[in-house]
C-alpha cells in the first residue's frame, strides 16, 4: 500500500530537523511538507532535508495546508495518508500502530492519542480545557468517545483522502472533520501514542484564539450534526 505523510508546516525551520532525524531510517512512506507561506527558511530547509516541499502563495492556515496534502494524496495514488505536525511533537514510531486497524478494514480513520495511557506531554493547561470539551461535545452529539479529538496525529484511507481532497474544515478542523466523518458512518478508532513537546517555533493558538476556535468550532459542529437530523 502506499503511504504519504502530510506534514503541515508555518514557520518550522528547527521542528523540521527533528521531523528529518525522526522519520531518518524510514523508507516506505513518502513525506511532503506544506509550506505554508512562511515567513521563515521553512521551505529551503525542507528541501535540503530531502522531503517533498509543496509551497502555498499565500497563508490558508492549517485546514488549506492539510487539505492541500490530502489534494496531493488523492491525486497521486496514495492509499493512506498520516498526519504528523511539522513541530516534531509526533514520533513516527507510532505509525505501524495508526495504520493497523486501516490495513485490517476496521477502521476509516485512525487518531493517535495521548490520553488513551496519558503517557508523555499531555499538552498545556488551556488546550486539554479544550480537547477535554469537543470530546464531551462530540460524545453527546454522536455517543462515540474521542479522548483525544484535536489531536493532528492521525491515518485516513482512500475514502477518507478522496472525501477530505474536497472537504476539509478551516479552523481547528479536527474536531469537526471527527464529527463529519462519523455522523456519515465512517469507522473511527484511537490508539495511544506518546507525544512531545513542540521542538521549535511557535503555536499558531493562543489564549484569545482559543476561546474564539471553541465557539466557532462548536457553531460548526452544531450546525453539521443537525444537517444529520433534517433541522438544516
Amino acid at each position: 500500500m502506499k503511504v504519504l505523510v502530510i506534514v503541515p508546516a508555518f514557520n518550522e525551520e528547527e521542528g523540521l530537523v527533528r521531523v528529518a532525524e525522526q522519520f531518518h531510517g524510514i523508507n516506505d512512506v513518502d513525506v511532503v511538507i506544506i509550506n505554508d507561506c512562511s515567513k521563515d527558511t521553512t521551505s529551503d530547509v525542507g528541501r535540503r532535508l530531502g522531503f517533498n516541499v509543496i509551497d502555498l502563495p499565500c497563508n490558508l492556515g492549517i485546514g488549506g495546508a492539510v487539505q492541500t496534502g490530502y489534494k496531493y494524496a488523492y491525486e497521486n495514488g496514495y492509499d493512506i495518508a498520516i498526519q504528523v505536525d511539522g513541530d516534531g511533537q509526533h514520533n513516527p514510531a507510532y505509525i505501524k500502530d495508526l495504520i493497523l486497524p486501516i490495513k485490517e478494514g476496521r477502521a476509516d480513520l485512525v487518531i493517535g492519542s495521548r490520553y488513551l495511557k496519558k503517557e508523555g506531554f499531555q499538552s498545556t493547561l488551556l488546550r486539554r480545557i479544550g480537547i477535554n470539551y469537543f470530546s464531551y461535545l462530540i460524545y453527546l452529539l454522536q455517543k462515540k468517545r474521542i479522548t483525544d479529538p484535536t489531536s493532528g496525529f492521525r491515518a485516513c484511507n482512500r475514502r477518507v483522502i478522496e472525501l477530505f481532497s474536497t472537504r476539509y474544515p478551516n479552523d481547528y478542523p479536527e474536531p469537526e472533520s471527527i464529527v463529519y466523518l462519523l455522523r456519515n458512518n465512517y469507522k473511527t478508532e484511537e490508539v495511544p501514542v506518546v507525544m512531545n513537546e513542540r521542538f521549535g517555533g511557535e503555536s499558531s493558538i493562543n489564549s484569545f484564539k482559543s476561546i474564539y476556535y471553541m465557539i466557532k468550532v462548536t457553531l460548526a459542529i452544531v450546525i453539521d450534526n443537525m444537517r444529520k437530523i433534517g433541522l438544516t
